[in-house]
C-alpha cells in the first residue's frame, strides 16, 4: 500500500472523450485517419526529424502511429492533438505524453510543419495544452525537453512559462548521436 495517495485518482482524463481545444484561430483536435499523409509529410521533413526519435515514412505506419492515440487516452498515459488552422489544415502536433496521473505530472512536446514555422503555432499550442492539463485535468506538474541544438523550442519554452530548470548532457541519442537536452518545468500553483 503507497504511503501517499495519488495525485489523481485513475479516470481524471479519460472519464470523457478528447477535448477539442480552441485558441487564437487555432483548433487542437484528436489525430483522424485522414491526417496520415500529413503525419508522413512530417516525420519526413529534416527539422522535425532531426529532433525527433521516430520514424514515419509510410501512410502503414502513420496510420498505426494515429490509431494508438485513444488506446492511450483510455490508459491515461498520452494524448496527442492536430493542430488546424481557421481552415481546419492540419499545421502541428501538440502532446501530453509520460502523463502519471499518480504524481500529478506529464511532458509536453510539439512540432509544426515547415508552411505554418514563424507564426506563433508552437507557442499558442502550447499555452492551450497547458491550460487544460491544469485547468481541467489538474495536474502539477508539466515538463518540456528540448535539444539544446533546438532554439527554437527554446523560445516556445520561454514565451509560454516553462522556466529553465538545468541542461541534462548527453540525455538523449538522436540519428546524429548525443544530444544534451534543456529541462523546462511549469508548475500548476
Amino acid at each position: 500500500m503507497p504511503l501517499i495517495d495519488p495525485f489523481l485518482p485513475p479516470g481524471s482524463l479519460n472519464r470523457g472523450r478528447q477535448p477539442v481545444l480552441t485558441v487564437g484561430g487555432l483548433t487542437l483536435r484528436p489525430w483522424a485517419e485522414d491526417d496520415a499523409g500529413v503525419v508522413v509529410s512530417a516525420y519526413t521533413d529534416p527539422d522535425i526529424a532531426l529532433f525527433n526519435r521516430r520514424s514515419i515514412t509510410t501512410e502503414a505506419e502513420a496510420l498505426e502511429w494515429i490509431r494508438g492515440w485513444p488506446r492511450r487516452w483510455q490508459r491515461e498515459n498520452g494524448a496527442s492533438w492536430a493542430v488546424c488552422d481557421g481552415e481546419g489544415i492540419v499545421v502541428g502536433r501538440v502532446a501530453l505524453s509520460l502523463l502519471n496521473l499518480f504524481e500529478g505530472d506529464g511532458e509536453v512536446g510539439y512540432w509544426v510543419l515547415p508552411a505554418a514555422r514563424g507564426q506563433g503555432v508552437a507557442p499558442l499550442a502550447v499555452a492551450a495544452l497547458k491550460r487544460w492539463a491544469f485547468d481541467v485535468i489538474g495536474l502539477k506538474r508539466l515538463q518540456l525537453t528540448h535539444s539544446t541544438r533546438n532554439s527554437a523550442s527554446c523560445r516556445v519554452a520561454e514565451k509560454t512559462g516553462f522556466a529553465l530548470e538545468g541542461t541534462k548532457r548527453s540525455a538523449m541519442r538522436h540519428d546524429d548521436g548525443w544530444h544534451d537536452m534543456h529541462l523546462h518545468a511549469a508548475i500548476n500553483e
